[in-house]
């Protein structure tokens, strides 16, 4: 015998399946669909008479879908008793009621906004790929399909995405969702984008191209003070340090200190394309950016190839400590919900940073005797845990 909350578990495990999602949302082909709820054996209708009883009073009050009845005559009982035998749920909608889940109902509400105001060509990637589409707000995936709809193959002419204004999208459009913009258009050019890359399928100046700015903290590492290396450059090239610290604006060199086996790499905004060299795996890596909800958006991207690097100066103490005297207004917020990667604390700080008047504290603005502390006390609590790993390896 299955419960209604039994079922209901099993219908939000269903949601949760992408292709199940796809053909129950988008095809009319499959409903009503029945769960089989099993009826009493006779030895449980013997050993268990008030489970049985609590049993039919609970499908008694299923109010979505339909509670198939079948009656059954027991040894035991002087006539047939009517006992649930399946559950039909018939629509979509009752699907979703029936989940009793909130999250459910809250994503299946998103889901069909959506779909009801885009082309009907990318409603399988929208229902299917949901968590390209949930953690960002609706307006922004509906632009993304007008976005995609206005591009073709070369239509770019060598400029660079952030320069392409399509259907009102602004310079970051490309950068805030650049893998749901080539989802959409895998679906119009048969997976030519995702087999050429967004950039050579539009025709559209590579952005690996970006210049980083490479300073060494240690004057003993290169021959220069600091360098501008193109991004695609610096993926086949090995820095010769053992600690890499990234940093948001090239502005802020000023405020690094000199740090032994350190090389700062500056000025990469949000074009992190470079941290998939394969040398940096080996290094000890901290990131530090603005605070705000752009720079914390840009440490949860660089954590997508490096979960485990240090963020610096990145906190709700740091914000609370200059807001007063050096916070201002952030022009253009990123997406509403706190990307995944953030942790908690990161989490509770963005939405803080969003919902604030002035929620953005640039990193130039913090002092440098604060950023030298910051800085040094990373490097040496990383040096300090190598020497103890070290150790305990002998």
């Amino acid at each position: 015998m299955k419960s209604p909350v039994e079922l209901s578990a099993r219908l939000t495990k269903q949601w949760q399946n992408g292709e199940t999602r796809e053909k129950r949302l988008l095809s009319s082909d499959v409903w009503p669909i029945q769960l089989a709820i099993s009826l009493p054996s006779a030895q449980q209708f013997v050993e268990h008479p008030a489970t049985i009883r609590d049993h039919i009073t609970q499908w008694r009050n299923v109010k979505t879908g339909q509670v198939n009845w079948k009656e059954k005559k027991y040894i035991q009982s002087s006539a047939p008793i009517e006992l649930p035998e399946s559950w039909q749920i018939n629509t979509p909608s009752d699907w979703v009621a029936a989940t009793h889940n909130t999250n459910v109902q809250q994503e299946y509400k998103i889901l069909e906004q959506i779909v009801t105001e885009v082309d009907a060509i990318f409603h399988s990637v929208i229902v299917r790929k949901r968590h390209l589409i949930l953690s960002k707000p609706i307006e922004e995936v509906i632009q993304a399909t007008q976005v995609a709809l206005n591009l073709a193959p070369d239509c770019a002419q060598g400029k660079p995405l952030r320069a392409l204004s399509v259907a009102n999208s602004d310079s970051k459009f490309f950068e805030r969702n650049r893998n749901l913009i080539t989802q959409f258009l895998d679906i119009r050019f048969d997976n030519a984008t995702s087999d050429t890359g967004l950039e050579q399928f539009l025709g559209a100046a590579d952005e690996s191209d970006h210049w980083l700015l490479v300073a060494p903290l240690d004057d003993r590492l290169l021959p220069f003070e600091q360098m501008r290396i193109r991004a695609n450059e610096l993926v086949k090239i090995e820095l010769p340090a053992s600690h890499i610290i990234i940093v948001e604006n090239e502005q802020c060199l000023y405020q690094l200190p000199h740090l032994s086996n350190t090389i700062a790499i500056l000025g990469a905004g949000l074009n992190l394309s470079w941290l998939k060299a394969p040398w940096l795996k080996i290094k000890t890596l901290a990131y530090w950016g603005d605070l705000d909800t752009w720079g914390l958006t840009i440490l949860a991207n660089a954590r997508t190839e490096h979960p485990h690097l240090t963020t610096i100066l990145m906190d709700h103490t740091t914000f609370d400590k200059h807001a007063e005297n050096f916070s201002v207004t952030e022009p253009k917020k990123a997406d509403s919900q706190p990307p995944s990667l953030l942790t908690g604390e990161e989490k509770k700080l963005y939405m803080k940073l969003y919902a604030a008047d002035k929620g953005r504290l640039e990193q130039e603005f913090l002092p440098e005797s604060e950023v030298n502390k910051a800085v040094s006390d990373w490097h040496t609590n990383t040096i300090k845990k190598t020497s103890e790993t070290d150790a305990s390896d002998e």
